[in-house]
């Protein structure tokens, strides 16, 4: 009979090697699955029936409209508070007074309340340049708001500016603003200051 030998024991190198590691796969739990699928058809859902065509509320709950200033309706007045408030308080601030150095002042300002045909060529063109404004030089520029203003709210703006923070000018009106619109149509720059300004106040 064979002698009965022990088992050999495994060497030290051989205790310290493991099983290579497998790659093992964990499906993801149908609750998740139903769950992202059900999130995706609800997203679909929303965004085809949210309404596209309301204006959004700004902070201070006026409406993009009002900022803007509301187009005067066949036969109706502009209003010229809100035309100033979206188109001119941004730089000669809701006071009228401008920013020194800067953006000229409207209260008490010769341009403001001189000639309404001057006035209106301004708003209509815009300016740019050093314009001189009650005593002080200004050397900013202005847009021109003919294309973006109607007769009736160029009309509008102005005769607010007129007869806000102390001014006292008659009020303008839309047939003015058509007026010199059509005399100054060919006009294509802003108006060079003082140079071509100052002969027209």
């Amino acid at each position: 009979m064979p002698d009965n030998q022990p088992p050999s024991q495994p060497s030290p190198q051989e205790q310290r090697e493991y099983a290579d590691p497998g790659e093992g796969q964990t499906p993801i739990p149908r609750s998740i699955v139903v769950l992202v699928a059900a999130l995706i058809l609800w997203g679909i859902y929303y965004i085809s029936r949210a309404p596209i065509n309301i204006p959004s509320e700004l902070g201070d709950g006026r409406t993009v409209g009002a900022l803007q200033g509301q187009k005067a309706a066949s036969g109706g007045a502009a209003d010229g508070a809100a035309v100033f408030a979206s188109r001119c308080a941004a730089c000669h601030q809701a006071t009228g007074q401008g920013l020194p150095g800067v953006f000229p002042p409207l209260a008490a300002s010769e341009w403001v309340q001189g000639k309404a045909e001057t006035a209106v060529a301004i708003v209509l063109h815009g300016i740019t340049g050093q314009l001189t404004v009650k005593g002080s030089a200004f050397n900013g520029a202005m847009p021109p708001f003919g294309t973006q203003l109607s007769d009736a709210e160029i009309a509008a703006v102005l005769s607010y500016a007129r007869s806000q923070w102390g001014n006292a000018a008659p009020p303008v009106t839309a047939d003015l603003v058509a007026q010199v619109r059509t005399a100054t149509k060919d006009r294509a720059a802003p108006f060079d200051g003082d140079k071509e300004l100052a002969p027209l106040k």
